[in-house]
């Protein structure tokens, strides 16, 4: 009676939405694969030899380690956190030294049977179980500048290592962490700088820099007069304004050697500075033809001229949303962005609904992760941002994405199936 009792209350306290939308988006992403890369002499959406075929067998790898992990004891995951994070960074050194190349990256290990494992994607999950570990102490604020360098070097330490890979995607989506930071207490002022910087290094590659400066100093005398009375915000104004100027002229010579000719290349494609379609622009040249020739209601399943004749590289993983945009049209864009929007909703809900902080933390990790890369593998296929190259969750092509993903959320139901026997951190 007490075993029936059990699994009746562990299905009741399991978010079954949340279940649901994932379940979604991996049946969407397995079909836009199967049109992607589709080859007529293998029709079968479950022909093991394609691309399609393997990321069925992915998904379905993917439900039943959903499910083990709904199974386990969720006080195991906090103990574990320093043990998933020292095995990934190991993988990630591991990975420099017998790491398989492709397209420049040495970022997979070769497990044989052409199936491949790549440590950048389990470090995401292992790195936000170790920071909501950390900053769920007794103690810890981030606030206090030396748990604000601790919880900085959990995150930073996977971005180095992948960096020498180098992944500069992946790499990126471990500063969405700073969100985390900040609902935990970092001063959004700190958001505010990073922000008025990004803005200073854009302006500063589109307009020549006596322009930018100069409308600094109009801005600065302005505000000034407007807080005359406030001598001790005055001196606060004028420094930051020194330390922009100072920041103006340092951003061309930071950008000429500070990155790598094609970085440069994809930046100045997309703020507009150079054209090359038959460039580094081509991609993201070609994957603004495939979703706008979608129209309104797309050209219909297996039907995308885009995507059959192969125009667009990497359409079944980076550019994955082309294939959405042409057959399903912007109806079906729309359907797969509300998806995904009602999806974060649901995580950051789940998130403030926690007893332990170490949960909400976790559940903000979760959320900030999965939006970053919708956020930029979308911007990148209609090209408002340069080519990073990182996967579009749950729907994109590979085995180690999916699987990853999956973790980094079926842990966050885990921990809350579990909230209502939690006192607290």
């Amino acid at each position: 009676m007490n075993n029936s009792n059990q699994r009746s209350s562990f299905f009741s306290n399991v978010d079954w939405l949340t279940v649901f939308l994932f379940i979604t988006l991996c049946v969407i992403g397995w079909f836009n694969i199967h049109a992607a890369v589709y080859d007529e002499n293998k029709p079968s959406i479950i022909d093991t030899d394609t691309r399609y075929g393997k990321q069925f067998i992915y998904i379905v790898v993917a439900i039943v380690l959903a499910m083990l992990i709904l199974l386990l004891e969720s006080r195991f995951l906090s103990a574990l956190a320093p043990f998933f994070y020292v095995t990934t960074v190991l993988l990630l050194l591991l990975v420099l030294v017998v790491g398989h190349n492709v397209g420049g990256n040495q970022a997979w290990i070769d497990m044989g049977g052409g199936f491949r494992l790549q440590p950048s994607e389990f470090a995401k999950f292992a790195t936000c179980l170790l920071l909501a570990r950390y900053l769920s102490a007794t103690n810890v604020k981030v606030t206090d500048p030396k748990s604000f360098i601790i919880a900085g070097g959990i995150i930073l330490l996977p971005m180095v290592l992948i960096k020498m890979q180098p992944d500069d995607g992946s790499t990126l989506v471990f500063c969405s962490l700073v969100f985390v930071l900040y609902r935990e207490g970092l001063s959004p002022y700190f958001l505010i700088v990073v922000g008025l910087l990004v803005t200073l290094f854009i302006t500063s590659l589109l307009f020549p820099s006596a322009y930018v400066v100069a409308v600094i100093v109009i801005a600065t005398v302005l505000i000034s007069l407007t807080i005359k009375r406030n001598r001790p915000l005055i001196f606060k104004v004028i420094i930051g304004a020194a330390i922009s100027i100072a920041f103006v002229f340092g951003v061309k010579p930071l950008y000429e050697h500070g990155l790598k000719p094609h970085q440069r290349k994809r930046i100045d494609v997309v703020l507009g500075l150079t054209r090359d379609i038959k460039g580094v622009g081509y991609n993201q040249n070609q994957a603004k033809i495939a979703i706008g020739s979608g129209g309104a209601w797309g050209k219909g399943y297996l039907q995308g001229t885009q995507t059959k004749y192969a125009f667009v590289p990497a359409q079944s993983t980076d550019f994955i949303f082309c294939t959405i945009g042409e057959e399903w049209g912007f109806a079906g864009s729309v359907v797969v962005l509300g998806l995904y929007l009602f999806l974060l909703l649901r995580i950051v809900h789940i998130a403030e609904r926690q007893r332990a902080p170490f949960s909400r933390i976790y559940g903000y990790g979760v959320a900030s992760i999965i939006f970053f890369h919708v956020l930029i593998n979308i911007a990148m296929a209609i090209g408002v941002m340069p080519v990073i190259g990182i996967p579009l969750p749950f729907i994109s092509y590979g085995g180690s994405s999916l699987l990853s993903f999956t973790i980094l959320l079926f842990i966050l139901l885990k921990l809350d199936s579990n909230r209502m026997g939690v006192i607290h951190g």
